[in-house]
């Protein structure tokens, strides 16, 4: 099977070295203890041969992040071995990817959120089509955008919102009806930059 170039460049930006990122990246004001635990998880940017990039639209019923643009993902259970088997597992449980039709490609630095998450973006070729299957109750809605606009930097803007009674800036990556920003804009605006080093 041929891999596209655009996949043999994720495989490349998956090898750089490079720091983990975090909600807070926009933010210098903010101190973080040190002493904090944060709970692994994983999330799958799977990226398909027609060069597009798989997302989601959060239920607006669930208590966390309603309605929200995210990857498929999420905690990391005790039964997932790596963050690689989460991100798998996740996506076939929220979005119907079945893991025969994913290569992972590598992963990326894990990015800290401010739900108090350590996830871990891993990279994934899904080299066939799948009939996909939004998890009732989770995902409101599946969709694509095309690799090339979240990995171009000019698509990127800084904004900012309260949170918790203080501003706090964070990356937003707008395409068409759908505002991507916060964890998923910054984890995708790290990739660009990997890819464009």
């Amino acid at each position: 099977m041929t891999r596209p170039d655009f996949i043999e460049t994720l495989a490349a930006a998956c090898l750089r070295q490079g720091d983990a990122s975090s909600d807070y990246d926009l933010n210098a004001g903010i101190v973080l203890p040190a002493d904090r635990s944060l709970r692994p998880a994983a999330v799958l940017i799977g990226v398909t041969t027609a060069g597009d990039v798989i997302l989601t639209k959060r239920s607006s019923q669930l208590r966390h992040h309603p309605g929200q643009i995210s990857f498929p993902g999420g905690a990391q259970d005790m039964t997932d071995p790596t963050p690689q088997a989460a991100a798998l597992r996740e996506a076939s449980e929220e979005i119907g990817l079945p893991s025969a039709v994913v290569t992972v490609l590598g992963q990326l630095p894990p990015h800290e959120t401010v739900t108090g998450f350590s996830v871990t973006p891993v990279i994934g070729w899904v080299h066939a089509d799948f009939a996909e299957i939004a998890e009732a109750g989770e995902v409101a809605e599946v969709f694509r955008v095309p690799l090339s606009h979240v990995l171009n930097p000019d698509r990127y803007v800084i904004e900012q919102r309260l949170w918790r009674g203080a501003p706090r800036k964070f990356f937003a990556v707008p395409y068409g009806p759908y505002y991507i920003w916060g964890a998923t804009a910054r984890i995708l605006r790290g990739l660009a930059e990997r890819v464009g080093g």
